[in-house]
């Protein structure tokens, strides 16, 4: 097809494709580094050109319809190919380059120290890492990796030509501090309902906490939404509610007693995993592959500083 009238605006398909992989305007707005209006704009002036309704207004997070999922399947197929296609014309120089995507509690507690580690040990890899609470579109080239915590049971399909590895299945712990954990002291599962939960974006992690531990949970939980796991346990820290942690966040906290678990079970709650993600033709590359390699190590020994060197 030659005819330029015959293909949408690209920046309208871009907008579109974002909406629809991430599950929303304001989602799509932030990992495309633009307002939501104008995201919702390039939305709207995509279904003026094709004539169709592609998402479905009455309801929130702008869920598609039956024929946006039938045109998002294929333009994200054409739009991966484009950056296929681009990537592989890039210059060689980019085979040392690794950008790494991780939730933002993660990036901040855990993956930043050993990750600077990594990056002194391998000075030719060109090395960045960008917290985030969505996804990089991996298949686009927006990033080499990514990596960060899936629940059970909510954890998004793998896309098609992606390859995950699950670094490790940590046991996840209710934690407080100050006055809150002293009167908290002897509580059940059960008794945190009533307590200030801290939150992230969606109540799924505390869900899966609250059935592991054989309590019915409520439709409605209380307490802040703090998005980050980090923000979170600085906040219990300081005594403002229960927030779930894991060995790979709140260890130093834990090993000095600014933190104390809260209703303790004899047998651990593995509630997911955290996951390393990336394309499946740079699997195996030199620096994506000795990331991996290095990562896996250091997921061994959550509270270790350094990775073990590698085997000789």
């Amino acid at each position: 097809m030659t005819d330029p009238k015959a293909v949408p605006p690209f920046a309208a398909l871009r907008a579109f494709e974002a909406v629809g992989r991430l599950g929303g305007v304001r989602k799509a707005a932030t990992a495309l580094s633009l307002n939501h209006a104008v995201v919702s704009r390039h939305v709207s002036a995509l279904e003026a050109w094709t004539g169709a309704a592609l998402l479905d207004r009455t309801r929130a997070g702008g869920v598609l319809t039956d024929a946006g999922r039938r045109y998002h399947g294929r333009i994200s197929a054409a739009i991966a190919e484009l950056a296929s296609a681009t990537a592989d014309l890039a210059p060689r120089r980019e085979e040392g380059r690794v950008r790494v995507w991780a939730g933002g509690g993660l990036a901040a507690r855990w993956l930043g120290p050993r990750l600077i580690a990594f990056a002194a040990s391998n000075p030719a890899v060109d090395f960045e890492l960008r917290p985030s609470d969505t996804p990089p579109d991996l298949p686009a080239g927006e990033a080499e990796v990514d990596i960060r915590y899936l629940v059970d049971g909510f954890a998004p399909p793998l896309g098609k030509g992606l390859k995950r590895l699950e670094l490790a299945r940590p046991p996840v712990i209710a934690v407080a501090g100050g006055p809150l954990a002293a009167r908290l002291g002897g509580a059940s599962p059960a008794d945190l309902l009533a307590a200030p939960l801290l939150r992230d974006e969606t109540d799924a992690q505390w869900r899966a906490w609250f059935a592991a531990r054989g309590v019915d949970a409520p439709q409605v939980l209380t307490g802040p939404r703090l998005w980050q796991a980090h923000l979170a346990i600085a906040a219990a820290v300081e005594g403002k509610g229960v927030a779930l942690a894991t060995a790979f966040l709140a260890a130093d906290e834990l090993a000095d007693g600014r933190l104390v678990e809260i209703a303790p079970a004899s047998e651990p709650a593995c509630l997911g995993a955290y996951v390393f993600t990336a394309r499946a033709d740079r699997w195996t590359s030199p620096p994506v592959a000795r990331l991996r390699h290095w990562l896996q190590r250091a997921a061994a020994d959550p509270g270790a500083r350094h990775a073990p060197p590698a085997p000789r």
